[in-house]
């Protein structure tokens, strides 16, 4: 069997919460129309328990996406390209963040579509981002 390291850990970490964060928005959006049949009070408590695992998550990504930063030396790290795509994916994760703020604190309909899908694709933005820097 393999051993088991930090950077095992941390890669995990990061891959759960990436997991809950963007995947658990792809499920909540599938699942909105259909609870709306059973009235906006089951689509307030879903997405009420989904922002308290959602943002336990987001905490845990900007955690250990620090470590990864404080983590990875050298080469490709070093490179100007790595650089301007670090910074494009920390500003994204930042963007989506703010959205899903203002998303749950919108009060229209057509505001939390707006804000909803916004939420949804900077967090695809920056899992794709993430992907890219670790290739």
């Amino acid at each position: 069997m393999l051993s088991v390291s930090w950077d095992t850990i941390r890669l995990f970490l990061h891959v759960l919460a990436a997991t809950i964060w963007v995947g658990g928005q792809l499920v909540l959006a599938a699942l909105v129309p259909v609870l709306r049949r059973f009235g906006s009070e089951a689509v307030t408590a879903v997405a009420r328990q989904f922002n308290r695992v959602a943002w336990a998550a987001f905490a845990v990504l900007v955690l250990t996406g620090i470590w990864n930063i404080t983590a990875i030396s050298g080469t490709p790290s070093d490179t100007p390209s790595y650089r301007t795509t670090l910074m494009v994916k920390l500003a994204v994760v930042v963007l989506s963040g703010i959205a899903a703020f203002v998303h749950i604190r919108t009060k229209t309909a057509r505001g939390r579509a707006i804000w909803g899908a916004l939420t949804g694709l900077t967090a695809l933005g920056a899992l794709f981002l993430g992907v890219l820097l670790a290739g």
